[in-house]
Order: C-alpha cells, then sequence, then structure tokens
C-alpha cells in the first residue's frame, strides 16, 4: 500500500511542525516527505541546516522565534539540536548527544557526501577534529534548560535495533517520557507510521484539549495464543484503528498470586504493540474497579469484568466474533464507513 493511503487529514490539522534532520542529511529527507505525505493539512518546516553546529543552531533559533512551530520532531543530530528548542513540544528520535563520538566512531574524519540533495546544491563536506570539537561544545550544552514543564514536553523515541546511538540511559536521566519502539537508527516510514504518529497524536489532542472515549482492551486472550500470528496480526490492526479514535488503555489480569505471569505479558505487549501501550497499561485482579467507557475481554467473567461500569464487550460472542467484527461496532460510533 502507499503511504498516501494512511493519510491523517486532522491530524495538526493547522498547525507547523519543524523537521529537524540528521547528520549529512537535508530538508529534503524521506521524513520530510514522508510527514508531509501522512499530515497534508500540517505545514512543515524542513530547512536545510549548516554542517557547522553553532550556525546550525542559530538557524534553529532564529526560525523558532519566528514561526513558534507547534511541534518539533528531530532524528540523530537533529534531536540533539532540537533538545535544546526549550518551550516547545518536542519529539526527539534516536538523538545523538554525544554526536563527535558517534561521528568518529561510524563516519571518522574526512570528506563526507550528503545523503540527500540540497538547496544551496552543495554535495559534500568536510570533517575535521576542529567540527568534531564543535560538536561536543553545541552538545555540552544538552540538558540545561530543563524545568518540570519541560520534562512534559519531549517525548524520546529509541529504536530497539539502533546500532549506531546509544542514548537512551543518559536521556532517561533527564526526560522520563522515554519509549522503545521496533526499528532501527534511521526513520523509515513504517517506523514514523506506527510509531511517531501515535505520539503526534497524544500531543496533538493535550494541545486542542480533546478527550476522547476510553476503549480498555484485555489482551489475555491474544496473549494466551501469542503463536497464533493470524489472531495477533488481527489484534495489533485492531490497535492501529482504535488508537486513531479513542483513549486506548490496556489491561492485563490474573490471580493475586499470578503478578510475575502478568508482569510477562505487560512485557509482551510493550515489546509486540510499542508505543501504543507506553504508559496505558494496567495490571489488576479486579476488572470491575477499572475506569473506562468500554472493556473488550474475550472473558469478562473472570476477575470482575461481567461488573464493568462501562460497556462491555464479549470478543467471540455473536456480535464480536472476531476483531473484524469488533473494529465494525467502533467504526459506527465514530461515523466510519467500512
Amino acid at each position: 500500500m502507499e503511504l498516501y493511503e494512511f493519510a491523517r487529514p486532522a491530524l495538526m490539522s493547522g498547525k507547523t511542525i519543524l523537521f529537524v534532520h540528521g547528520f549529512a542529511s537535508s530538508g529534503r529527507s524521506g521524513t520530510a516527505r514522508a510527514l508531509r505525505t501522512l499530515l497534508p493539512e500540517a505545514e512543515v518546516l524542513a530547512p536545510d541546516l549548516p554542517v557547522d553546529p553553532h550556525e546550525a543552531m542559530a538557524l534553529l533559533r532564529g526560525l523558532v522565534a519566528e514561526r513558534r512551530p507547534d511541534l518539533i520532531l528531530g532524528t540523530s543530530m537533529g534531536g540533539m539540536y532540537a533538545e535544546q528548542l526549550y518551550g516547545f513540544d518536542r519529539i526527539l528520535v534516536n538523538p545523538a548527544f554525544r554526536l563527535a563520538d558517534t561521528i568518529l566512531k561510524n563516519n571518522g574524519l574526512g570528506r563526507k557526501e550528503f545523503h540527500n540533495p540540497r538547496e544551496d546544491g552543495q554535495k559534500d563536506f568536510l570533517v575535521t577534529k576542529g567540527l568534531l570539537e564543535e560538536f561536543r561544545e553545541v552538545s555540552s550544552h544538552c540538558f540545561e534548560g530543563i524545568c518540570e514543564e519541560e520534562k512534559k514536553r519531549v517525548f524520546a523515541l529509541f529504536g530497539r535495533r539502533d546500532t549506531l546511538v546509544f542514548t537512551h540511559d543518559l536521556t532517561r536521566e533527564h526526560y522520563p517520557q522515554c519509549i522503545s519502539y521496533d526499528g532501527e537508527h534511521s526513520l523509515v516510514d513504517s517506523s514514523l507510521l506506527h510509531s511517531v504518529l501515535p505520539v503526534i497524536q497524544w500531543i496533538d489532542d493535550r494541545q486542542r484539549g480533546i478527550q476522547r472515549p476510553s476503549v480498555l482492551i484485555v489482551f489475555d486472550d491474544a496473549l494466551r495464543y501469542r503463536h497464533n500470528g493470524e489472531a495477533v496480526s488481527a489484534s495489533l490492526k485492531a490497535v492501529e484503528y482504535l488508537a486513531q479514535r479513542f483513549d486506548l488503555q490496556f489491561v492485563v489480569s490474573g490471580d493475586a498470586d499470578g503478578w510475575e505471569a502478568m508482569e510477562d505479558k505487560r512485557k509482551w505487549m510493550e515489546d509486540s504493540i510499542s508505543v501504543p501501550v507506553w504508559n496505558r497499561t494496567v495490571l489488576t485482579t479486579r476488572k470491575d474497579l477499572l475506569l473506562g467507557d468500554y472493556l473488550v475481554d474475550a472473558h469478562p467473567e473472570e476477575n470482575g469484568g461481567d461488573s464493568f461500569m462501562g460497556t462491555v464487550i464479549r470478543l467471540g460472542a455473536p456480535d464480536f466474533r472476531d476483531w473484524e467484527e469488533t473494529i465494525t461496532f467502533f467504526a459506527r460510533i465514530c461515523g466510519d464507513t467500512r
């Protein structure tokens, strides 16, 4: 399927996003193009950054002062720069806070080619020891402007298969909203679609003051049949659909002496579902104490699910025989045509 088929015109509609590219890249990177495709009603600013880091920071600070973007998204080197643009909502993807060391280890000194075309037509640049020292000086100012409000405005995403940059622990020391996703260092379209867009939606909803109806999914059934690829695939499809339209939360239930098993299930969900699960999972022995509008549960008779105060949807019942029929039910609520 083509990327434009996943476009979400309502998301960030009328808002401005500043995309800050990575090392040896440009504003014409694939990520910038993908952002414009997926968020067609948002303005995506994607300037070519000067190679000199001081000049790059001066350009970015001038741009944010003039344009006041609603969101800043920085990848790798751009994540390091974006972290220092305090006062704005920011998403840092695999931020390269130790950029000089990363360059020296993975690229080395000498002449390098840009990965993407640039407005000025420049095709290559020179990496010297002096340039690396400039990067060290600029990156030394990261985390200097953090306050409690800033901690709430920053999300940091880390690809589990990133072999170039390892700054999760360092970032976690300063920002609590650190999330791992199934991806490598480069932000490919699938990672942008499935891992970054959910975070953009959280930010957009908060900025607009949107309170969505809550759907709680008890994933015990999918977990019991985790080796059934078809069942798991269907549940992930449901998660993707519902996460765009509801306040989606996840429930793992069990007996009072089964906390270890419940924790194993929670970790499985983090690995399999990734970003949508982050900070949205409840482990409980009493489903009847949960608060929400809808509870999707294959076994509501267990642990009090049938006494849930909202609407109980029994997955596997005649009207909800599978995830596809369950999605159809919620589509009708949303007014979607399927």
